[in-house]
């Protein structure tokens, strides 16, 4: 798990638990493929852009793709709580059933990315890009032709929404969390450009052609987390004095910095101009939103979220009520929260042709 994920997750210690994939549900593989000539938004284009991918489960099951959050990759779907939750015998995702696949999104994990060698010179990709390119992972990367269901975490969401619109007869089913079908703007654009100006004017970052990570991105970083993950329940109880709260402020400055500076820039500035909205009458698939109540970054009291619903035609929200148990935007990372309702939807939605 890269220090990002770590920071965001209030450290593995008190906020979310992580650990290796469980031993009930097939050992994942792994794999890249080269997608060619693969052409960006801004009509920029790569020889060679590499994605790799783990997979669960056997190529006779039904395909479902797994689309993880910022700083994360594939093996951030892959805890306790999330892999462990869903992808078991009986489970709602059970691998003796279902051919699971989880990309590493472009400029995530093992897939290209600007530390790879280009730096700044990476094309200036966003999350249409990144969906494009799992599309093409996933049709001709590994054949598949139709997806039984698209679920997707915070990033991953977002992601999911996109699908929906771009690709209506691709999935049965789309289960975004974490996430809004509405532009990126408010609190959550806000913060995140914040972040970002901070590590841009850190002299260390030296437009981008650093020796060493600039100084400031753990600052950035765990100032983002702190206002933006976590839970307003959850930290009044794991910090209720002063001293408890520098305790955790100092324990999270401590964690040692492995994300790359440009990586993270890219990754986080690929959010700007996300906005699924004009696409949602698009979506044909049975979706469900899922939603924690007590989300910072997407917070259900602006009435964004239950207008654009009413646009979706075959789509429902379960919101996650907000309780001592919950992490505000780190909620959904649990899967025990909704585990009924994702397999209610796998039992009822229809499966649609291609």
């Amino acid at each position: 798990m890269n220090f990002s994920h770590a920071a965001f997750s209030a450290a593995a210690l008190a906020l979310t638990s992580v650990t290796a994939f469980a031993a009930d549900y097939p050992a994942p593989k792994q794999g890249d493929w080269i997608a060619r000539n693969f052409k960006f938004h801004t009509g920029e284009t790569m020889p060679e852009l590499r994605l790799h991918y783990t997979t669960i489960g056997e190529r006779t099951g039904q395909p479902v793709l797994v689309l993880h959050g910022s700083g994360g990759s594939a093996a951030s779907m892959l805890t306790a709580t999330f892999g462990g939750q869903l992808f078991g015998p009986g489970q709602p995702l059970d691998a003796a059933k279902y051919y699971i696949i989880i990309p590493d999104s472009v400029g995530r994990g093992k897939s290209s990315k600007p530390s790879d060698g280009m730096k700044t010179t990476f094309p200036k990709y966003n999350y249409e890009d990144m969906v494009d390119a799992q599309h093409r992972l996933v049709t001709e990367g590994l054949g598949v032709k139709h997806l039984r269901l698209v679920i997707g975490n915070s990033m991953g969401g977002m992601h999911t929404w996109i699908w929906g619109g771009k690709y209506p007869k691709f999935m049965d089913a789309l289960v975004p969390m974490a996430s809004q079908p509405t532009e990126m703007a408010a609190r959550n654009w806000m913060l995140r450009r914040m972040m970002l100006e901070t590590i841009r004017n850190d002299p260390d970052y030296n437009g981008g052609n650093y020796t060493v990570q600039p100084r400031m991105m753990k600052y950035a970083i765990n100032a983002f987390g702190i206002a933006t993950a976590g839970g307003t329940l959850t930290y009044q109880s794991l910090a209720p004095t002063a001293a408890k709260a520098d305790k955790m402020v100092d324990d999270r400055l401590a964690t040692a910095v492995t994300a790359d500076a440009n990586d993270f820039i890219y990754q986080w500035e690929a959010s700007r101009d996300y906005n699924p909205a004009p696409s949602l009458e698009k979506i044909e698939a049975t979706l469900l939103l899922i939603n924690a109540a007590d989300d910072e970054r997407n917070p259900p009291e602006t009435g964004i979220t239950d207008a654009a619903m009413k646009r979706v035609k075959n789509g429902r929200l379960f919101l996650i009520p907000a309780s001592s148990e919950t992490r505000g935007h780190l909620t959904t990372g649990n899967a025990k929260f909704y585990k009924k309702q994702l397999e209610e939807l796998l039992q009822t939605a229809p499966q649609r042709a291609m």
